[in-house]
């Protein structure tokens, strides 16, 4: 599989497998074009605590996406037709950048929503794998990622940071556009445990540096989901992974059109999917407190979003 540049000319680098001529235009599912299509760098302190550290986490929020979740939190910068969205840097613009904020503290460089940017993404890493002290690399990925391009990227990567979403077809049909997406995350999810197992290996400053966090989010009226995401996560892969299981959706962009997701979550949900977690022997990791509603909201049209 190839991952430079050059496979941008027929792209097939996440599960879409558009083909598209990207040196051509803005094309493909994605809308995306060769350049470095990205929102924001900004240093952020909102992730989990051994990811985000004292100082945060230098994230690099690619734009576009290759989900379109009506839920969206960064829909600002997700949509596909967005024009916000369409920001182009200049590569020495974003490797200044990204040394501010390691100079400023941050241990670990975040790329996020970056399976249909992995050549920039490469780049990236490329220019500060030597950089001393070396930066964690993290992949903060929607989980709709195609086996082939992960496995080009081990060695690359040190911490995978993905999302499993759905386990139910429709569900994901519905909400993000890919009915595909529960086989193709659960295949995704199998190749990052392959590379990274179950342990997460921390810094002297309790800083994660190597391994893998698997993220859900509960939507409301959707427990069943949930509840089959853990029983994957447990049966198939490992009940010692760590977990971050949020609260924090909150109905925003297109959601106020669809009745059953249109409220934020009830504690008798999120309680029934924790409670399952603990039976299942998911123990490690992170849970939210159901006012993470009110503190999980970027709003990229301001220079800092998270604040």
């Amino acid at each position: 599989m190839d991952i430079s540049f050059n496979a941008l000319k027929k792209c097939k680098l996440c599960p879409h497998n558009c083909g598209a001529d990207r040196f051509a235009g803005n094309s493909g599912y994605c809308r995306s074009d060769y350049n470095y299509n990205i929102s924001s760098i900004v240093a952020h302190k909102g992730e989990e605590p051994p990811i985000s550290g004292v100082k945060g986490i230098c994230n690099i929020f690619f734009s576009h996406c290759n989900l379109q979740c009506v839920y969206c939190q960064n829909f600002q910068i997700s949509g596909n037709t967005t024009a916000h969205s369409n920001k182009y840097w200049d590569f020495e613009k974003v490797l200044s950048d990204i040394q501010q904020h390691l100079d400023a503290g941050c241990k670990a460089i975040g790329y996020v929503s970056p399976s249909h940017q992995i050549p920039q993404m490469v780049s990236i890493i490329r220019a500060f794998e030597h950089h001393s002290p070396k930066p964690v690399f993290v992949y903060n990925t929607n989980g709709y990622d195609k086996v082939d391009t992960l496995k080009e990227l081990e060695g690359l990567i040190d911490i995978y940071l993905p999302d499993l979403k759905y386990l139910d077809g429709s569900l994901s049909k519905e909400l993000s556009d890919v009915p595909a997406y529960p086989e193709i995350a659960k295949k995704a999810l199998k190749e990052m445990f392959r590379q990274k197992g179950t342990v997460l290996r921390y810094s002297d400053e309790h800083h994660a540096e190597s391994g893998m966090i698997i993220r859900h989010l509960v939507l409301p009226g959707c427990v069943q989901n949930s509840l089959d995401v853990l029983h994957f996560i447990a049966e198939e892969l490992s009940p010692k992974i760590h977990i971050s299981l949020m609260s924090q959706y909150y109905p925003i962009h297109m959601a106020m059109n669809y009745k059953n997701i249109n409220r934020v979550l009830s504690k008798r949900e999120y309680e029934i999917v924790v409670n399952e977690a603990e039976k299942l022997g998911l123990t490690k990791g992170w849970i939210q407190a159901l006012d993470s509603t009110d503190h999980y909201r970027p709003d990229f049209e301001n220079e800092q979003p998270f604040e």
